[in-house]
Protein backbone atom coordinates (compact mmCIF):
# COMPACT_ATOMS: atom_id res chain seq x y z
CA UNK A 1 0.00 0.00 0.00
CA UNK A 2 1.30 3.48 -0.79
CA UNK A 3 2.31 6.02 1.83
CA UNK A 4 0.83 9.50 1.44
CA UNK A 5 2.04 12.69 3.08
CA UNK A 6 -0.37 15.41 4.21
CA UNK A 7 0.34 18.92 5.52
CA UNK A 8 -1.96 20.95 7.77
CA UNK A 9 -2.78 24.36 6.32
CA UNK A 10 -3.06 25.87 9.84
CA UNK A 11 -0.15 24.49 11.88
CA UNK A 12 2.06 23.19 8.97
CA UNK A 13 2.37 19.82 10.71
CA UNK A 14 3.15 16.96 8.29
CA UNK A 15 1.51 13.56 8.66
CA UNK A 16 2.20 10.32 6.79
CA UNK A 17 -0.61 7.85 6.19
CA UNK A 18 -0.50 4.36 4.68
CA UNK A 19 -3.67 4.07 2.62
CA UNK A 20 -5.20 2.01 -0.15
CA UNK A 21 -5.87 3.69 -3.48
CA UNK A 22 -9.58 3.41 -2.77
CA UNK A 23 -9.39 5.02 0.71
CA UNK A 24 -10.64 8.62 0.95
CA UNK A 25 -8.08 11.40 1.53
CA UNK A 26 -7.52 12.66 5.08
CA UNK A 27 -9.12 16.08 5.55
CA UNK A 28 -8.75 17.10 9.22
CA UNK A 29 -5.57 17.59 11.28
CA UNK A 30 -5.64 15.55 14.50
CA UNK A 31 -3.60 18.19 16.36
CA UNK A 32 -5.36 21.50 15.60
CA UNK A 33 -8.42 20.52 13.54
CA UNK A 34 -7.19 22.43 10.48
CA UNK A 35 -7.51 21.36 6.86
CA UNK A 36 -5.05 18.78 5.52
CA UNK A 37 -3.68 18.96 2.00
CA UNK A 38 -1.87 16.12 0.20
CA UNK A 39 1.84 16.80 -0.45
CA UNK A 40 3.35 15.58 -3.72
CA UNK A 41 7.07 14.83 -3.83
CA UNK A 42 9.53 13.70 -6.45
CA UNK A 43 9.72 9.96 -6.88
CA UNK A 44 13.13 8.34 -6.76
CA UNK A 45 13.67 5.98 -9.68
CA UNK A 46 16.76 3.84 -10.15
CA UNK A 47 17.36 2.13 -13.48
CA UNK A 48 19.46 -0.98 -12.99
CA UNK A 49 20.91 -3.21 -15.66
CA UNK A 50 21.98 -2.56 -19.20
CA UNK A 51 19.97 -0.82 -21.90
CA UNK A 52 18.92 2.28 -19.94
CA UNK A 53 21.79 4.54 -20.83
CA UNK A 54 22.77 6.25 -24.08
CA UNK A 55 26.04 4.37 -24.38
CA UNK A 56 24.45 0.93 -23.81
CA UNK A 57 22.61 0.90 -27.12
CA UNK A 58 25.68 1.20 -29.32
CA UNK A 59 28.50 -1.11 -30.22
CA UNK A 60 32.03 -0.35 -29.08
CA UNK A 61 33.24 1.23 -32.33
CA UNK A 62 30.13 2.91 -33.66
CA UNK A 63 28.78 6.37 -33.02
CA UNK A 64 25.46 8.01 -33.67
CA UNK A 65 26.85 10.57 -36.13
CA UNK A 66 29.05 9.71 -39.08
CA UNK A 67 32.48 11.37 -39.12
CA UNK A 68 32.58 14.60 -41.09
CA UNK A 69 34.48 14.29 -44.34
CA UNK A 70 36.89 17.10 -45.05
CA UNK A 71 38.19 17.81 -48.53
CA UNK A 72 41.85 16.93 -48.77
CA UNK A 73 44.42 19.04 -50.58
CA UNK A 74 46.28 16.01 -51.89
CA UNK A 75 46.83 12.33 -51.35
CA UNK A 76 46.48 11.05 -47.83
CA UNK A 77 49.79 10.71 -46.01
CA UNK A 78 50.99 7.17 -45.59
CA UNK A 79 51.42 5.95 -42.03
CA UNK A 80 54.91 5.93 -40.61
CA UNK A 81 56.51 2.50 -40.47
CA UNK A 82 56.54 1.01 -37.00
CA UNK A 83 59.98 0.47 -35.53
CA UNK A 84 60.89 -3.19 -35.31
CA UNK A 85 63.33 -4.14 -32.60
CA UNK A 86 65.77 -6.73 -33.83
CA UNK A 87 67.02 -8.92 -31.04
CA UNK A 88 69.21 -11.86 -31.76
CA UNK A 89 67.69 -15.19 -30.90
CA UNK A 90 69.53 -16.74 -28.02
CA UNK A 91 70.20 -20.43 -27.89
CA UNK A 92 70.37 -21.91 -24.43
Amino acid sequence: MPTYEYECQSCQRRVEAVQKFSDPDLTTCETCGGTLRKVFSAVGIVFKGSGFYKNDSRGQGSSSTPPASTPSAGPAPSPAPSPVASTPASTD
